[in-house]
């Protein structure tokens, strides 16, 4: 069971491997992913035990110093952001989709988290930066009411930072919307 994740995001590739070796060999953790994204930036995820993930992390910000865009640690994360990450969701029934656009990976993360722990919904998908031009959004579905609240909710610490870019709530979307995005 995932206890925490931890985030951080570079704007160059090359420090971006060579942090991730650093934050590997700090504490004991499992590298969920390392890989660039859009336009030239890298992104990392990491999970652990809460003081192995805010070990790693710490690390990582140190050796990232001015290469750091963004970071994350969410201690507790809730399972269904793993899956959207992986795009693992498994999505029955559409009646309301909310969309979340973010400028930064983090913030994905970070909104993805709280619209889930806030209302009944599914996570259909969180997109980071990789074909988005380095932005990030999610999709999420639930009854109209749920939707709106994660939206608001998810919507809200991303504008409180500057991070978010747009929020879209669609009542019953057309099927052929929602096949393109499944």
């Amino acid at each position: 069971m995932l206890k925490a994740i931890g985030l951080i995001e570079l704007n160059s590739i090359a420090k971006g491997i060579e942090v991730t070796d650093f934050m590997m060999k700090a504490a004991d953790v499992e590298l969920l992913f390392s890989k660039p994204v859009c336009p030239g930036k890298f992104i990392l995820l990491i999970t652990g035990d809460v003081a192995a993930v805010n070990s790693s992390i710490d690390t990582g910000r140190n050796n990232g110093s001015s290469f750091v865009v963004d970071d994350l640690i969410i201690p507790n994360i809730h399972p269904q952001i793993i899956q959207g990450i992986n795009g693992l969701s498994q999505i029955e029934e559409v009646n309301a989709l909310g969309v979340l656009e973010f400028f930064s990976i983090a913030s994905a993360i970070t909104a993805a988290d709280i619209a889930v722990k806030t209302a009944l919904i599914q996570l259909i998908e969180i997109r980071l930066g990789v074909g988005v031009g380095g932005k990030s959004y999610i999709t999420f579905t639930g009854d109209i009411s749920a939707v709106n609240e994660a939206v608001e909710a998810g919507g809200k610490v991303a504008y409180d930072n500057g991070m978010l870019v747009h929020k879209v709530v669609i009542p019953s979307p057309r099927i052929e919307l929602i096949h393109n995005l499944l």
